[in-house]
């Protein structure tokens, strides 16, 4: 096994061009999917490494309930450093653990908590709540998927603008945002190296319904000019995994990229660019990484087998 284990633990790194390139250079949805993937595989990989290099800190504890032969001379050697990097992992791996429970609470916590306080409103698709605090934001779940919009924004924008935002919100919920930006968020807690991903990935998904938004009002410039004034007042959506019009971010991008023309959709970037060498660079570290922890975890398998009594 030796230091292949702890490659998915860095190899994320080869992603982080990909994701500045992929905010510029790649249509909203391809780049939104691609972040996505990559950084879902690269947080599984590490996490099954880090378990890995847990197995071997574990069975050094005295009073640990593994089997004896787990924590063997020939078991130890399997990973190199094991007495300090296998001990590490043990508080690594439960910090992981934690933190991705808590962000799964909390995000199916405010959802229920919104279920809850729209569960007297007629169960239309659009929900106006009677609020002097602007906000607006794509819920998920429940009965149906609905848009939440407080009277105080929509007093703030124009009749085009409405429509623009409604737009906006419904193809939040139409492409399922919400699971990509948890998928990512998740994935940023397993592994700190894939926080540009996260990043890069709230911001696309956001421009990726800015453009269909725009397609469908037939307007680009109406729904910049929403993003705008939302973004001013706004005080964004109740939780990170969920998205909103005026969603924390580089606003000014997304207003800039809405006043030029609409985005070219590419399945797969040109090779011989900045972006296709980046994405290829991405897929082959994403590569590396499955298949450096799929060996780390048979080999890993076939020693403890070994190891242990009959």
């Amino acid at each position: 096994m030796g230091v292949f284990v702890f490659l998915p633990l860095v190899l994320p790194l080869t992603a982080w061009p990909i994701a500045r390139l992929a905010e510029q250079h790649l249509h909203p949805r391809t780049a939104t999917g691609l972040l996505t993937a990559v950084a879902a595989v690269m947080a599984l990989c590490s996490t099954v490494c880090l378990a890995l290099v847990m197995v071997v800190g574990t069975a050094q504890l005295p009073g640990n309930p593994l089997p004896d032969g787990w924590s063997d001379p020939e078991v130890r050697a399997a990973v190199p450093y094991d007495e300090v990097v296998g001990k590490a992992a043990i508080p690594a791996l439960c910090a992981v653990v934690a933190a991705s429970a808590r962000a799964l609470w909390r995000h199916g916590r405010v959802r229920r908590r919104a279920h809850r306080a729209l569960a007297g409103l007629p169960g239309t698709g659009v929900a106006v709540l009677p609020d002097e605090v602007p906000y607006a934001y794509a819920l998920p779940g429940g009965r149906r998927d609905r848009v939440v919009v407080s009277t105080a924004l929509l007093d703030c924008l124009e009749p085009g603008e409405r429509r623009a935002l409604f737009a906006h919100e419904r193809a939040h919920l139409a492409a399922g945002h919400h699971r990509f930006l948890l998928a990512v968020r998740l994935a940023a807690l397993a592994n700190p190296f894939l926080r540009p991903l996260r990043t890069a990935v709230a911001y696309t998904a956001e421009r990726w319904a800015d453009e269909t938004a725009a397609r469908t009002v037939g307007d680009r410039r109406t729904v910049a000019t929403a993003i705008g004034k939302a973004a001013l007042v706004s005080r964004g959506t109740p939780v990170a995994t969920l998205a909103g019009l005026a969603a924390p971010g580089p606003v000014p991008r997304r207003v800039a990229a809405l006043l030029g023309p609409a985005p070219v959709v590419r399945t797969w970037p040109p090779v011989f660019t900045s972006v296709g060498l980046a994405a290829w660079a991405a897929a082959a570290g994403t590569a590396v990484s499955a298949m450096s922890s799929a060996n780390a975890a048979v080999t890993m398998f076939l020693i403890l087998r070994t190891a242990t009594p009959l």
